[in-house]
């Protein structure tokens, strides 16, 4: 099965159990893959899929820095919840040891030095980390930490 068709019928699913936030969580993803395929003219293909909801989850992550900021721990618990849903469809996340082995070899293949090669270690990261589900900030503090000491 898909995992499309996993949302639809995990949708069908909590809205037989009530599960109310749930459905309100795989309504919005169900909408949102239904825009992207509109824009899209077609189907997504699951890579495209992955990226929507790894967009979804990095959208929520922020919401819930502004809340906490804000004082809404109502809200930051709501965007929490969800961000758990969504990444229950993501597959499990790089741990921050395969990030590191991944930004040192980066740094090895590149031949980075100094904070000026970041983008080149991070474009090489990303692409050694494809599939992996690895958080972008992260990344980025990893490779910040090695080129800086």
């Amino acid at each position: 099965m898909g995992l499309k068709n996993q949302i639809v019928s995990d949708l069908t699913a909590s809205m037989k159990s009530q599960d109310a936030p749930r459905t309100s969580t795989l309504r919005m993803i169900k909408a949102a893959l239904m825009n992207r395929e509109i824009d899209k003219g077609g189907e997504l293909e699951e890579d495209e899929l992955m990226k929507l909801l790894r967009s979804m989850v990095k959208q929520r992550r922020d919401s819930v820095e502004q809340y906490d900021k804000g004082g809404r721990q109502d809200l930051v618990a709501k965007e929490e919840a969800e961000i758990k849903i969504i990444e229950s469809y993501l597959p499990q996340a790089a741990s921050r040891e395969v990030i590191e082995e991944a930004v040192a070899a980066a740094i090895a293949e590149t031949g980075a030095t100094a904070m000026k090669d970041m983008g080149r270690v991070m474009k090489s990261v990303q692409a050694k980390l494809a599939g992996r589900n690895a958080d972008g900030r992260t990344v980025s503090e990893v490779v910040k930490a090695k080129l800086s000491s």
